[in-house]
C-alpha cells in the first residue's frame, strides 16, 4: 500500500488479511457527516445523531479498525445530539426540550419499573438467540440510579453494553432490548 496514503488515513488499517471496517464506507460517511455539519444550507441532506449511532459498515480486508471508527462515531454522535439540543432550544425554548426529555423520561423509566424478569418480552421461538435476563437487568437497575438518583453512568457503558447469550424464551427479545437501549443513549446523549 502507498505510505502517503496510509498516513494519510484518518484511523489505523488492520492488517491486510484481516478484518476491519470497509474504508470507502467509512470514509464516505465521515465526509457526509462533515458537510452537513458544516452546511448552512437548509435544504442539505439532513444526518442526525440517530444516524450515526444506527451506521454499519461491511467487513472488508486491510479496513479501518473497528474499535477506532467506533469511538470516533460514538464522539460524532455526542456532537451531534449536543446539536440537536442546542437547536431545538434556539427554535422553540428550553421548556420545549425540558418536556421533550421528561416524556423520552418517563416513557423509559416506565419499562425500567417493570419487575426483573419482566422487561421485556420473551422470544417465543425456542432456539433463537436472546440476551441473558440477568444481565439485561443489572443494566437497567443501573438506568434507575442514574435516572431516579443522579447516580454517575457513562453514555459508553450503555453503548457498549454486552449481554450474554441465552436461548428463546430463557432471555430478553434481543431487538427490543436494542431499540430500548438506543432510546436510552439518544437520551442520555442529548442530555450531558
Amino acid at each position: 500500500m502507498n505510505d502517503a496514503r496510509q498516513a494519510s488515513a484518518p484511523f489505523e488499517r488492520v492488517g491486510r488479511r484481516e478484518y476491519g471496517y470497509n474504508v470507502r464506507q467509512v470514509d464516505d460517511f465521515l465526509t457526509k457527516a462533515r458537510n452537513y455539519y458544516n452546511s448552512e444550507t437548509p435544504g442539505a441532506k439532513v444526518i442526525t445523531s440517530r444516524h450515526v449511532r444506527s451506521m454499519a459498515f461491511d467487513p472488508a480486508k486491510g479496513g479501518y479498525e473497528a474499535q477506532a471508527v467506533d469511538a470516533a462515531l460514538d464522539r460524532l454522535e455526542d456532537v451531534f445530539a449536543q446539536r440537536e439540543r442546542d437547536r431545538l432550544i434556539q427554535e422553540k425554548g428550553e421548556e420545549a426540550w425540558l418536556l421533550q426529555i421528561s416524556r423520552t423520561s418517563a416513557v423509559l423509566r416506565g419499562r425500567l419499573h417493570r419487575k426483573p424478569g419482566e422487561r421485556f418480552r420473551r422470544p417465543t421461538r425456542r432456539k433463537v438467540p436472546s440476551y441473558d435476563v440477568q444481565d439485561v437487568d443489572a443494566l437497567c437497575d443501573e438506568l434507575l440510579g442514574y435516572f431516579e438518583n443522579d447516580k454517575p453512568l457513562s453514555v459508553d457503558v450503555v453503548r457498549r453494553a454486552v449481554f450474554r447469550e441465552a436461548k428463546g424464551p430463557e432471555g430478553y427479545e434481543e431487538t427490543q432490548v436494542d431499540v430500548f437501549l438506543d432510546r436510552v443513549v439518544e437520551l442520555m446523549a442529548s442530555i450531558d
